[in-house]
């Protein structure tokens, strides 16, 4: 049977066909598989098995026995090429073998992203550059990891996993520094790249996550007196309050909650102004209380600014060594029962809230 030219064939027929082709691949799968392990059984461990492994992981990268044997090949190519005192072409050699099995990598993690057994080698490879270079040429082999990083990141800003293993890649580099400058500098290029970052989307909650961990590495690095440590807490107020022009971003109050434990006497410690005085802290406190009920105007239905208006009228009454007085009572129970309308689903949460608060 044919329509304008085109001969049409059953889907029965397709599928008897797709069944024959699916049962040669796996076929060939199996015969591969069996190869490998005769191979790996007889410790050939040679580029040809290595090419093997290959063909077999790209076909199925979840087969964690083969990245176990792949890592034996290369464990046995590694001991080839370092005798006990390694010449420039015995370092040039495992160099190469380790760059280019990263580079083996990359597509297999563009198709699986989340395959845990592709990670798990990879940073395997990347401890084994560790351990066999010479620590200025291991470095450059992570400063790759961490420009590929970025572009990963570029892909999908938001992905917490990927932020994650920056943070571990940047770690990492700074130990295999010797250099107390580096380490400063690299400090200081991750505070602006988590600043651009958050710069292309405000809802980066993990760029944001990473600031808070930035900026007291970047303080105690530059040795900052209180003056610097201050402009500092002014200039994240001043940042947050331009990102909040969209009140209902709920990373955005995350960050502004974590800037409001620098006021609060049990936490600032540990923050990034410590030695703030009482009547500073109340100030601070008080100015954001108030833009924050300048916000209310046409977003009275943002729950998140009642939630901000309550926890800073507590943390108001903390710092001043007092309870909730009335006029507080009064503010706090009023915004608790927008609260309750906003948000049913957490009534009781509201219900034990406005108990803990004003009883």
């Amino acid at each position: 049977m044919a329509s304008h030219g085109i001969p049409r064939h059953s889907s029965l027929e397709a599928t008897g066909e797709t069944r024959q082709q699916e049962l040669r691949k796996i076929e060939t799968y199996r015969q591969l598989e069996y190869v490998v392990r005769e191979e790996i059984m007889n410790r050939k461990y040679t580029p040809e098995t290595l090419q093997k492994l290959s063909e077999l992981l790209k076909k199925n990268p979840e087969y964690y026995t083969m990245w176990n044997y792949r890592r034996r090949v290369l464990l046995h190519e590694f001991s080839q090429a370092v005798p006990e005192l390694p010449s420039e072409t015995d370092i040039e050699r495992i160099t190469t073998l380790i760059q280019t099995d990263l580079q083996f990598l990359i597509p297999l993690l563009r198709s699986f992203p989340k395959c845990y057994w592709i990670w798990n080698y990879r940073l395997w490879l990347l401890d084994e550059a560790k351990r066999l270079l010479p620590k200025a040429i291991a470095r450059k082999v992570w400063q790759q990891e961490l420009a590929l990083v970025g572009k990963m990141l570029n892909l999908d800003s938001r992905n917490f996993h990927g932020w994650g293993y920056r943070r571990f890649v940047v770690e990492t580099l700074e130990r295999l520094s010797s250099d107390e400058e580096n380490e400063k500098s690299l400090t200081e290029s991750e505070f602006e790249y988590a600043k651009k970052m958050i710069g292309t989307n405000l809802s980066n909650f993990s760029a944001w996550h990473y600031r808070t961990k930035l900026i007291q590495r970047l303080l105690s690095e530059k040795s900052a007196s209180d003056e610097e440590r201050k402009q500092i807490l002014d200039d994240e107020l001043e940042l947050i309050h331009r990102a909040l022009c969209d009140p209902y971003d709920q990373s955005l109050w995350f960050y502004h909650q974590n800037l409001m434990c620098t006021f609060d006497p049990t936490k600032s410690s540990h923050t990034m102004t410590p030695n703030l005085t009482k009547t500073e802290r109340l100030n601070y406190i008080r100015g954001e209380i108030e833009k924050i009920q300048e916000m209310l105007d046409g977003a009275e239905d943002c729950k998140y600014l009642y939630q901000a208006l309550i926890d800073c009228t507590s943390l108001e009454a903390r710092v001043e060594e007092t309870t909730l007085n009335e006029d507080q009572k009064t503010r706090v129970l009023d915004w608790l029962s927008e609260l309750k309308k906003l948000d049913p689903l957490r009534a009781g949460r509201w219900l034990e809230l406005e108990q803990s608060l004003c009883s």
